[in-house]
């Protein structure tokens, strides 16, 4: 949790268009959830269909968290070493459950860093969930309960989800979110690459920070809010009492969320702020101490836990997240259909492709038949493969004759399987001419300055510190040995009906690094939101190495070409690019 906070106050948050009537709907504790006195409540059929998160499975997460820490200078902080693999340990774990998995860079952060999204495939687009906490340590510690609880919390209940499979009324997004301790900085760079509708579809937003803390409390963000009342009536079922998190107020990544107008909630369990005698008498534990003594300390490591109050936070994001966004009944088999991009444009005489997805939505993976309708007179569809199990993707593509009719129309693409679902593609086939071909890369020598690159400062030069492979001039990006970010990149019209399209450029990688396991510093190689390659200081050699990727699924588009450089706080890598191309025949 962030060390400061950042408003005096925030005003509570209720959401009449996410209600869940509870009244009707009592739960009961888990059977690993310890109760206290109070009587026990009835179960509702929902309540039973949430699931009891295993908290010995959240603690091995805790553990992994803990060892990453410790195999990189005793911390996770956002930028280093430990903060990159705390992120790479998620995201195998989710991928292999099946989430969409991506990870948005944060360029605007203390430490350039990446926050981490992933969706479970189910569930209507314009209707979200979304379930979030920071995956960062201050530098001073591991950071086990601040804030590997909440991430291990996140991330066993994804798993959990993935592992049921059942049918769901809402999308789930969870996230992972980086810089936080620096300000808050991660999700605040989220909300803001949101657009208006977007933040519309997030119906509300559930934070988890510091869910396991040792002479815990028991805390609901905006606890009397309509929006926290899943959460609320899970530790009600408890006897547990909840009270406001008033610690936490401004302190974590609800605020940005909250300040956009998106309602918020969530669980925490206490920082620096100490446990009055009425809380102890209800919630047990030591009056006036603080709920977790080791807040951004070094002994904040796994054996700064409560297993107790840990499980407790577990189960209650479970059955959260069953009464907001999981329907009853045993999930039906089906999938969605997608093509990237979703226009295209052909010369007569040529042919252009795409990419067709599948993506298994409910239930399991089926077989999915591929076919097309719409296109025009002497265009021809194909699909390689013709079929794929849901969850793959096929190579769509459209070849026009000398002949064929030209103009605009529609092609609707179709998945059959046990349904059918569709995806639609604008197709332009224009008159002959054939290809325009030619090097569409401007000054990919440098040595006519800047234009039409755009580059971050200093990266266009004739610095003799690294040599051009050709000329005087050369793009350096990186090299400083700092936390630092360089970026490079131009706008290209890459021409339709040739047969070939080959993007090269030479890349030189020098670097102080010494590790031969630990990609420090990165270069990132994009086209569009695509990302060809990503190379780093284990790639480092002498010389140039020249690169070769071929994008003919950019034919008939225009592009931006774009180079992104990171470096972390020590030992340099220089990233020294030269004589770009991207040529068309």
């Amino acid at each position: 949790m962030r060390g400061r906070t950042l408003s005096a106050g925030i005003a509570l948050t209720v959401f009449t268009g996410m209600t869940v009537t509870l009244a009707a709907q009592p739960v009961t504790a888990s059977p690993s959830a310890a109760t206290t006195a109070a009587r026990p409540i009835a179960a509702s059929a929902a309540a039973l269909a949430a699931p009891d998160i295993s908290v010995t499975n959240v603690q091995a997460h805790l553990t992994q968290f803990n060892s990453i820490a410790s195999s990189n200078g005793g911390n996770r902080r956002a930028g280093s070493a430990g903060y990159t693999a705390s992120v790479s340990y998620v995201k195998s774990k989710l991928q292999a459950a099946g989430y969409t998995v991506s990870e948005q860079t944060c360029s605007s952060c203390t430490y350039p860093s990446n926050n981490l999204i992933a969706e479970w495939p189910g569930g209507p687009t314009d209707q979200v969930v979304m379930f979030g906490a920071h995956l960062d340590s201050v530098s001073a510690g591991p950071g086990i309960n601040d804030n590997a609880s909440g991430s291990a919390t996140l991330l066993e209940n994804a798993l959990v989800l993935a592992a049921q499979n059942p049918t769901m009324t809402k999308k789930v997004r969870f996230a992972w979110w980086t810089d936080e301790e620096q300000g808050l900085n991660g999700s605040r760079f989220y909300v803001n690459s949101l657009s208006t509708t977007q933040r519309g579809y997030i119906k509300g937003y559930y934070n988890f920070d510091m869910v396991g803390s040792t002479n815990g409390g028991y805390f609901i963000n905006r606890v009397s809010s309509t929006t926290a009342a899943p959460l609320k009536a899970y530790w009600d079922s408890l006897g547990l009492q909840p009270e406001e998190n008033v610690e936490g107020q401004g302190r974590s990544d609800d605020y940005y969320f909250q300040q956009a107008g998106i309602p918020t909630s969530g669980y925490a369990a206490g920082a620096s702020a100490r446990k009055t005698s009425s809380q102890a008498a209800k919630w047990g534990g030591t009056a006036n101490s603080a709920y977790d003594s080791c807040y951004h300390r070094s002994c904040d490591t796994t054996a700064n836990v409560s297993a107790t109050v840990l499980n407790r936070a577990a189960d209650g994001v479970a059955y959260a997240l069953w009464q907001l966004a999981v329907g009853s009944g045993t999930p039906t088999n089906d999938f969605s259909v997608a093509v990237s991009p979703t226009s295209r444009t052909v010369a007569q005489g040529a042919s252009t492709t795409a990419t067709v997805s599948t993506a298994t939505t409910s239930g399991s993976a089926q077989t999915v038949s591929l076919s097309a309708s719409g296109a025009p007179s002497g265009v021809s569809v194909s699909f390689s493969p013709s079929s794929v199990t849901s969850g793959g993707s096929a190579t769509l593509t459209l070849t026009a004759s000398a002949s064929a009719a030209t103009g605009t129309v529609t092609v609707t693409v179709t998945g059959t399987g046990s349904v059918t679902r569709t995806a639609s593609l604008t197709l332009t086939v224009t008159g002959t001419g054939g290809c325009a071909g030619g090097q569409v890369v401007g000054n990919g020598g440098f040595e006519s300055g800047s234009t039409p690159w755009t580059a971050s400062s200093g990266v266009i030069t004739s610095d003799s510190g690294q040599p051009a492979r050709t000329g005087s001039y050369k793009a350096w990006l990186d090299g400083y040995g700092s936390t630092h970010t360089d970026t490079l990149s131009q706008s290209v019209t890459v021409p339709a009906g040739c047969a070939s399209y080959t993007l090269s450029f030479w890349l030189h990688i020098d670097t102080a690094e010494t590790t031969t396991s630990t990609a420090y510093d990165k270069l990132t190689v994009q086209v569009g939101s695509t990302t060809l390659a990503t190379y780093s200081n284990l790639n480092a050699a002498a010389g140039y190495a020249q690169r070769t990727f071929t994008v003919a699924g950019f034919a008939g588009q225009t592009v931006t070409l774009k180079f992104t450089g990171t470096e972390d706080s020590s030992l340099q890598t220089s990233f020294v690019i030269d004589d770009v191309t991207l040529q068309a025949s």
